[in-house]
């Protein structure tokens, strides 16, 4: 079975500097797979590269069988592939309900972007509630809930969330990540990157540590929740 997403020796430079140095792996329809480490790992930079806003300098990328090297970000959200970016980037000044607009911006069907619109009301109620308030005016918690329901309305093959975790109230995480939850028991596809390693790794198929551009180690989530290194290193255990 092809995975949906392939990464071969992937590297990504800012310059001179080498900020992705020739990782591999993949993602198979259906998984979650999650991207761990610090600050710096690289892993962000995987994601914004795997969504065309940067180019590898060498590398392959393939997504449902095509090479996504050198197609336009625009173009790679076509194929199916969505990116929840970090720090969410919605319009604050827009309504709740027109962000959704915009995350359905290439489809024309207008009658299944009006029963995707719901199902984002019916996977975060508090966006239905206020619908017509301006985006800017949500807690972090609900920009986050914004942010990820705009990207699944693209209708994505891979849903892409870049520490959608970051910045908020323990309440308010443990919600977004039973959002995810509830997202892969219907059966989406999710890369995640997330600074909550315990809480990531417990609800990922396959998992992939990240230390300074390279990947150091992979399993299962549950492999490396019980890793003795990994708890050490990313779940503050001695």
């Amino acid at each position: 079975m092809t995975a949906l997403l392939e990464v071969e020796d992937l590297r990504v430079s800012y310059g001179k500097i080498e900020a992705v140095k020739g990782i591999s792996f993949s993602v198979e329809a259906g998984q979650v797979v999650t991207l761990i480490g610090t600050n710096g790992a690289g892993k962000t930079t995987t994601l914004r590269t795997l969504s065309g806003l940067l180019k590898p300098t060498s590398g392959k990328i393939l997504f449902d069988g095509k090479p996504l090297n050198g197609v336009p970000a625009h173009k790679i959200v076509a194929l199916g592939l969505a990116h929840s970016p970090e720090g969410r980037h919605i319009f604050p000044r827009l309504t709740i309900f027109e962000n959704l607009q915009l995350g359905a911006f290439l489809r024309k069907d207008k009658d299944g972007i009006e029963k995707d619109i719901q199902k984002a009301y019916d996977l975060f109620p508090i966006l239905g509630e206020r619908r017509n308030q301006a985006a800017g005016t949500l807690s972090g918690g609900e920009q986050q809930m914004l942010a990820m329901g705009r990207a699944l309305m693209s209708q994505p093959k891979l849903l892409m969330l870049d520490e959608p975790s970051m910045g908020l109230s323990p309440i308010m995480m443990q919600k977004i990540m039973a959002t995810i939850s509830e997202l892969k028991s219907q059966g989406t596809t999710i890369l995640l990157v997330e600074q909550n390693a315990q809480a990531a790794l417990s609800l990922a198929d396959q998992g992939h540590v990240m230390e300074v551009g390279n990947v150091v180690l992979s399993g299962t989530g549950q492999d490396l929740l019980h890793d003795e290194s990994v708890r050490k290193a990313y779940l503050g255990e001695d």
